[in-house]
């Protein structure tokens, strides 16, 4: 009897790559819900500035947004003006987090965020852009790399892609 090694090792191999396969996805996918999280807790909690003393600000333009209050962590806070404006042509630096929050018939609904990260697989035009329910659901995930939000942003290049110092 003649055995075909060929097929002897291949069905072990195809097995084990399959293996390591799924299991390379699952430490992807966990990973990914890991910078999810941490994005999200660092929108949640930590020192921010309110924008315009924390008023409600009514959607403008095409924005999905809706009426909304705009946070900023310390890092962006110091690259704003004194009128609280970033101005024409600056930048934010890096590990800037501004965050919208979102509200409709008086309710918080969603927290938009957007992240500075040049460095980050996530990153688009150097943010990354996601958006959480109150309660940290993902509504719009970090690996759409911002797809939906880079074409209004991408209006405003002169304020380092944020259209609020236009609008408001």
């Amino acid at each position: 009897m003649k055995v075909n090694f060929q097929k002897f090792y291949f069905f072990p191999f195809l097995a084990c790559f399959g293996l390591t396969f799924f299991q390379s996805c699952d430490k992807e996918e966990e990973a990914l819900k890991d910078e999810n999280f941490i994005l999200y807790q660092e929108a949640v909690s930590g020192n921010y500035s309110m924008f315009r003393n924390g008023d409600l600000l009514a959607g403008k333009g095409p924005s999905p947004h809706g009426s909304f209050k705009l946070r900023f962590n310390d890092l962006a806070s110091s690259a704003l003006d004194s009128a609280g404006n970033l101005p024409v042509g600056a930048k934010f630096p890096q590990g800037s987090i501004l965050v919208k929050d979102i509200y409709s018939g008086g309710n918080l609904t969603l927290h938009a965020i957007m992240k500075k990260d040049t460095t980050s697989e996530f990153s688009e035009r150097g943010w990354i852009w996601a958006e959480y329910k109150p309660n940290g659901d993902i509504e719009y995930n970090l690996d759409r790399n911002g797809q939906a939000c880079v074409f209004c942003h991408g209006n405003s290049p002169n304020r380092d892609h944020t259209r609020v110092f236009d609008l408001h």
